[in-house]
C-alpha cells in the first residue's frame, strides 16, 4: 500500500471526518477505522480489518499505547540520570551527558544554567518519547523537598510513576516524602533500585526498607547478577530470561540463558514474588493454591492488575549511571503502568453544587484539560495542559471555567525539556503545551459545553521568609516583574510588603528555595537585590508611671507658636484589649476642648516610634490633667508638638523595654532526635511547655522567640536527618531580657548614626 507523508494523511483524515454530517466525536465508520489506524502509525488493510471486526473506536489503540509517569525520589538518587539513559535509548537524544559532567553540557532536562551549576533539578521539566510503538510522556522532578510543589504537581497529573531508590542510602527521608505525594494523588508506581554498581550496594536491604518505612507492599521482578563492581546484568523473574547490556552507552541488550549458578537464587526469589502478588490478586492466587504451573504471561497479567489496583509497587533494579537496567524498566513501565483509560479520573461539576462526576477520558467527550504548570518563555506565558477528555486544536476557542473567559489556543506545543515541537491537536491522555492563554496554575479549561473544574492540587503553606530589595532605585520595575511572574509559576512562593519597615518580603519552602529566586531575579532580571532577615516587628512599652509637664513655645514675627501640657503616662492593666487610651482629666478651660483632639493625635504619632529601637509603643495610657494656652499664638499645630515633646521628655523616666514576638512553636520528631532538638529549643531560648508521643515521633510544643527562628528549617532537617517537621504561629509579645535590648539599642543607635 502507497505511503503518504504523515502531515498529509492527517489532515486529509480529519477534513474527511469534521464535515457537518460527520463531526469528529462520532465519524462515519470508514473514517473511524482510517483514524483509528492512522493513530497506531500502522496503516495497513490488516489493521483495519481487525478495527472493522471488533468495532473498537478510533481512539483505543492510540490510548492503550500512551504512558504519562513522573520520575520521583530523594536527592542524588540518579532521577535526571535514569531520564537522560531513557531519553538517549528511545532515540530522543544522540549522545548522553552527566549532570555533573566535564563537558559543560550538563543533562537534557536540567535546562536552567543554575541546575547545571549546582547539580540539582530546579523545576520538572516534561518531555515525550517512543518506545516499541508506544508514546511515553515523561516528567523528570526535582528531589529537594524546598521544591516539593514541582512534585506535587507533576504527579496531579501522572497516571504512574518510577520511585528511585538508592541502594547504598535506601529510603531516605525525601523518598517518604514522595511517597506520600504518591499516595495522595492516587498513582500506581514502580520502584527502582539505583546504583547497583556503587560501593556497599544493597538492594535486598533497600527492599526490607520499603516494606517497613513506606509499607509498600512489594517483591522484586529482578535480580541482579553480581553487586558492586562484579554488577554484570539483570535476571527478569517473570520471563526467567538474564539480560546483558553490551556497547559503549550499554544500547545492546542480550538475553541469555540463567547462569547454572543462580538457578536456585532465581526459583526462591521467583517464588516470593509469585506469593507477593498472590496475595492482592485472587486469579493469582487460585493457580497458586492449586499448585498450577504459572506461566510468565499469567504471572505478568496478575503484576499489572495488582499495580495499577496500586495494591503491590514491582522493584526493578540497575545502574542509570553505568547504563545497564534502563531498557528493562522502560518494558516495566509498558508492561504494568496504566495507560490513560485504565486510571480513575475525576471533575467537579459546578452546575451541580461540585458533585463529582467520573471522566472517561475518552477523546470523543468534550474538552476537559488542566492547566497544571505555568512558566515564562522567550514568547510569552507558556501553560502545561493535561488534556484528560476530549481534543484540542490549534485554533480552537476554549473555556477558562475559573474566570469564564473564551481564549483562542494561539500555538500548541509537545514539550522536550526546554525546545517545543510544534502540533496541530492532542487528545486525552496527553500533556501538551499552549501559548499565549493567561490563566493561573490550576485553572479548568473546557470547549464551553460542560462546566467542569479538576481537584486542585495540594499547595504547602511557606515556612520561610527574607526581605530583599533592589541596590539601585531605576530597576524596582524589572523587580516587580520578576517576583510577579514567580508567584504565579509557584504557588509556594510569596511577595507581601512589611507595613512598618516597608521592605518586600518574600516567603517558600526553605532558604534554598528563596536563594534560587534571588539568584534567578540576579540573572534573568539582570536586578542586582540586597538580601536580609526581615526586620521583627519589635515592640516597646513602659513599665511605670511618669509626670510630664511640657511648654512649647516659639517667636517667630507675627503669630508664634504656644501650647503647654500637663499629666502623666501610666502602663494599662495586663491583658488590656486596648493598646493606646488617652484621657482628658482637665477641669475648667485652661485648654480649650477643640485643642484637645490635636494633643491626643500628637501623642499618637509619638507613641508610633519609641526612642530606644523606634518601634512603635503598646499598652500605654497618657491623662491629661492641666495646661495652658495663649489667646493669639495657640493652634493645633502648637499643642500637637507640645504632646510629642511631651511624651518624648516623660518616656525615659516610664523605664520602657521592648517586647519581641514570641511564636508557638510545634515540632514533630523521630524520638531518637528529641534530646538534639530539646537542647536547640533551649539554646535559642525557647521554653518547652508540652511534650507527647505520637508513634514512633515525639511532639514538642514550645514558645521560641521569633528572632531566634531564622535558618530553623535547614537546622532541624541536619539535626533530624531530614525527618523532622515544624509548624509555627504567632503567640504573643513579651519583655526580651536586659542582655538582648542593651543588643537592640546599640545596634538602633548605630544604623541610626550614618543615616
Amino acid at each position: 500500500m502507497a505511503r503518504f507523508p504523515r502531515s498529509t494523511v492527517r489532515r486529509l483524515l480529519y477534513t474527511f471526518c469534521s464535515t457537518k454530517t460527520t463531526p469528529l466525536s462520532s465519524p462515519s465508520p470508514t473514517a473511524a477505522l482510517l483514524i483509528g489506524s492512522f493513530e497506531v502509525r500502522h496503516f495497513s488493510a490488516g489493521n483495519v480489518a481487525r478495527a472493522k471486526d471488533d468495532k473498537e473506536p478510533w481512539w483505543k489503540d492510540s490510548m492503550e499505547r500512551l504512558r504519562n509517569i513522573g520520575i520521583s525520589a530523594h536527592i542524588d538518587s540518579g532521577k535526571t540520570t535514569l531520564t537522560e539513559r531513557i531519553l538517549y535509548y528511545t532515540g530522543r537524544i544522540h549522545e548522553i551527558h552527566e549532570v555533573r559532567g566535564k563537558d559543560g553540557v550538563g543533562a537534557k532536562m536540567d535546562s536552567m544554567d543554575l541546575e547545571r551549576e549546582k547539580g540539582i533539578t530546579i523545576q520538572s521539566a516534561a518531555t515525550c518519547c517512543t518506545w516499541k510503538d508506544y508514546q511515553i510522556n515523561i516528567i523528570d522532578t526535582p528531589g529537594h523537598v524546598d521544591f516539593t510543589i514541582e512534585v506535587e504537581r507533576a504527579l496531579r497529573v501522572l497516571d504512574g510513576a518510577i520511585l528511585v531508590l538508592c541502594s547504598v542510602g535506601g529510603v531516605q527521608s525525601q523518598s517518604i516524602t514522595v511517597d506520600r505525594q504518591m499516595r495522595r494523588y492516587e498513582v500506581p508506581r514502580l520502584a527502582f533500585i539505583n546504583k547497583l554498581d556503587r560501593m556497599g550496594a544493597d538492594p535486598w536491604k533497600v527492599l526490607n526498607q520499603a516494606r517497613s518505612k513506606l509499607r509498600h507492599h512489594s517483591a522484586a521482578v529482578q535480580v541482579p547478577i553480581g553487586l558492586e563492581e562484579n554488577f554484570q546484568g539483570l535476571i527478569d523473574l517473570v520471563q526467567l530470561k538474564a539480560y546483558y547490556f553490551h556497547g559503549s552507552s550499554g544500547e545492546k541488550v542480550v538475553a541469555e540463558e540463567i547462569p547454572a549458578d543462580m538457578e536456585a537464587t532465581v526459583a526462591e526469589k521467583r517464588r516470593e514474588l509469585i506469593e507477593m502478588v498472590s496475595e492482592v490478586d485472587d486469579k493469582l492466587a487460585e493457580a497458586f493454591l492449586n499448585d498450577e504451573p504459572i506461566s510468565s504471561a499469567d504471572l505478568e497479567a496478575a503484576v499489572r492488575r495488582a499495580t495499577i489496583a496500586r495494591k503491590f509497587v514491582p522493584v526493578f533494579m540497575g545502574s542509570a549511571f553505568k547504563n545497564k537496567g534502563v531498557q528493562p524498566l522502560l518494558d516495566g513501565v509498558l508492561s504494568y503502568l496504566p495507560c490513560p483509560i485504565e486510571v480513575n479520573s475525576y471533575a467537579l461539576d459546578q452546575t451541580k453544587n461540585e458533585e463529582k462526576v467520573m471522566l472517561p477520558g475518552t477523546p470523543d467527550g468534550p474538552l476537559v484539560a488542566l492547566a497544571f504548570k505555568l512558566e515564562e518563555g522567550r514568547f510569552g506565558q507558556l501553560t502545561y495542559l493535561r488534556v484528560y477528555e476530549g481534543v484540542i486544536r490549534k485554533g480552537d476557542f476554549i473555556v477558562n471555567i475559573n474566570t469564564g473567559k473564551k481564549i483562542k489556543v494561539p500555538r500548541l506545543v509537545r514539550m522536550h525539556s526546554d525546545e517545543m515541537e510544534d502540533i496541530q491537536e492532542a487528545h486525552a491522555g496527553q500533556i501538551v503545551a499552549v501559548f499565549g492563554v493567561d490563566c493561573a496554575s490550576g485553572d479548568t479549561f473546557t470547549n464551553g459545553s460542560v462546566k467542569y473544574t479538576m481537584t486542585s492540587m495540594n499547595v504547602p503553606e511557606p515556612v520561610m521568609s527574607l526581605a530583599v530589595q533592589p541596590v539601585s532605585k531605576d530597576s524596582g520595575g524589572q523587580f516587580s516583574k520578576a517576583l510577579n511572574r514567580f508567584q504565579r509559576e509557584d504557588p509556594t512562593f510569596r511577595v507581601g510588603l512589611d507595613a512598618e519597615s516597608g521592605q518586600t518580603i518574600i516567603s517558600g519552602m526553605g532558604e534554598l528555595h528563596l536563594d534560587i529566586y534571588v539568584e534567578r531575579i540576579r540573572r534573568e532580571y539582570k536586578v542586582d537585590a540586597t538580601v536580609g532577615k526581615p526586620r521583627v516587628n519589635f515592640r516597646e512599652t513602659i513599665t511605670q508611671r511618669a509626670e510630664f509637664d511640657y511648654l512649647h513655645k516659639k517667636q517667630s514675627g507675627g503669630q508664634g507658636q504656644y501650647g503647654r501640657v500637663c499629666g502623666y503616662v501610666e502602663p494599662l492593666p495586663p491583658g488590656s484589649s486596648i493598646k493606646f487610651e488617652f484621657e482628658n482629666m482637665i477641669v475648667g478651660q485652661a485648654i480649650p476642648s477643640n485643642f484637645i483632639p490635636a494633643i491626643e493625635k500628637g501623642f499618637k504619632e509619638a507613641a508610633n516610634s519609641g526612642s530606644l529601637i523606634g518601634h512603635p509603643v503598646e499598652n500605654i495610657r497618657i491623662v491629661l490633667t492641666d495646661g495652658a494656652s495663649h489667646a493669639v499664638d495657640s493652634s493645633e499645630l502648637a499643642f500637637k508638638l507640645a504632646a510629642i515633646y511631651a511624651f518624648r521628655q516623660c518616656y525615659t523616666a516610664a523605664r520602657p523595654v521592648i517586647l519581641e514576638p514570641i511564636m508557638s512553636v510545634e515540632l514533630k520528631v523521630p524520638t531518637e532526635f528529641q534530646g538534639t532538638v530539646a537542647g536547640d529549643i533551649n539554646k535559642r531560648k525557647g521554653v518547652i511547655v508540652g511534650n507527647d508521643q505520637d508513634g514512633d515521633d515525639s511532639v514538642i510544643t514550645a514558645n521560641v522567640p521569633l528572632n531566634n527562628m531564622f535558618g530553623y528549617s535547614t537546622a532541624l532537617r541536619s539535626m533530624t536527618q531530614g525527618k523532622g517537621e515544624f509548624t509555627m504561629e504567632y503567640k504573643e509579645h513579651s519583655p526580651v531580657s536586659q542582655d538582648v535590648q542593651m543588643q537592640l539599642v546599640n545596634t538602633h543607635k548605630a544604623n541610626k548614626g550614618p543615616e
